[in-house]
């Protein structure tokens, strides 16, 4: 099945979009109705599927581990969910996530951080490095740091970002591939962006540059993090040292643009990226079932990259 853009379903979409609830006074009622959608849902019976926790000053970072069906060890994907740092969390995603480790045949270790505005900006990183560090210094039996690819999607793909970035300055271990899909890179998604896809995309496409805007404000500590390359990537001064990158955006995406933009940065620097922008696709269409043409593609895009770097043993 194709998701086809045309005039009935941009029409669609606009009256859609139009009732945007306003995140800053919802994001409590779409927290439980996320956990509502996946407790309908159900949980997938054909993987092995077991919860992790990941120890990190005074909590535990809870990490859901799927496994596909075959025969391991099996590289390892570590994800980070996408949500505006708002919302999302690893039952709302467990469908996504079962279904990409029986689609790349990999592990898929999907990290729980904490959520703003509770936990404002570095929470959120932080967790995420912490069940990195965990995972890239071998602490996990039967996990090589070889075989671990972050990824992640949205806000999650500026976290994966974020990590490497983090990971290489701090000296403690260097991912060798990242996997950003529809990455939020930049720091402004006003009017003033000057960023096109924010213009064009930013009002009639489910994501709305409005909620971006207000996500941010909902996830920064102070107007400082602005500016910081762990806040937005986009935002670093250096962008050498970083892992084999995928970054695939979406076409009617309001991030599509700031994501391009930072592979091409990452590639200035020397590092080797590959970029694909996904025809007919809106922002978070991964959350859509594998039956859809867009994720199938993804998923084949996804393949190629990590066998391409010997993930699977191949040439």
């Amino acid at each position: 099945m194709a998701l086809a853009i045309n005039k009935v379903m941009r029409a669609a979409l606009k009256a859609i979009t139009a009732l945007e609830p306003d995140v800053q006074k919802s994001y409590k009622i779409e927290r439980r109705l996320e956990l509502i959608t996946a407790r309908l849902r159900g949980k997938p019976k054909e993987f092995k599927m077991w919860d992790h926790m990941v120890r990190f000053e005074d909590h535990a970072v809870p990490v859901r581990l799927f496994t596909p069906r075959g025969e391991g060890p099996f590289p390892l994907l570590l994800f980070f969910h996408g949500g505006g740092w708002v919302t999302g969390g690893i039952e709302n995603y467990t469908g996504v996530c079962a279904d990409l480790a029986q689609a790349t045949h990999c592990t898929v270790a999907s990290v729980d951080y904490r959520l703003a505005p509770e936990h404002k900006f570095p929470a959120a990183l932080e967790d995420c490095y912490a069940a990195a560090h965990e995972f890239f210094l071998g602490k996990i039996p039967g996990i090589s740091p070889n075989d671990i690819t972050l990824i992640g999607d949205s806000a999650g793909g500026n976290l994966a970002a974020a990590v490497s970035l983090l990971a290489r300055d701090r000296g403690t271990f260097l991912p060798k591939r990242q996997i950003l899909l529809y990455p939020a890179t930049y720091n402004d998604h006003s009017e003033g962006s000057p960023f096109y896809s924010i213009h064009e995309n930013g009002k009639d496409y489910l994501l709305t540059a409005k909620r971006i805007q207000k996500v941010t404000e909902l996830y920064q500590s102070s107007d400082e993090d602005k500016n910081n390359p762990y806040f937005a990537p986009l935002m670093a001064t250096d962008f050498s040292r970083q892992p084999r990158t995928l970054v695939i955006t979406a076409e009617y995406c309001p991030l599509r643009d700031e994501g391009e933009a930072f592979g091409e940065k990452l590639r200035e620097a020397g590092n080797e990226v590959e970029t694909v922008r996904m025809p007919d696709a809106l922002h978070a269409y991964m959350m859509l079932p594998p039956r859809f043409l867009q994720v199938r593609q993804t998923y084949r895009i996804i393949n190629g990259f990590l066998q391409r770097g010997n993930l699977h043993g191949e040439a």
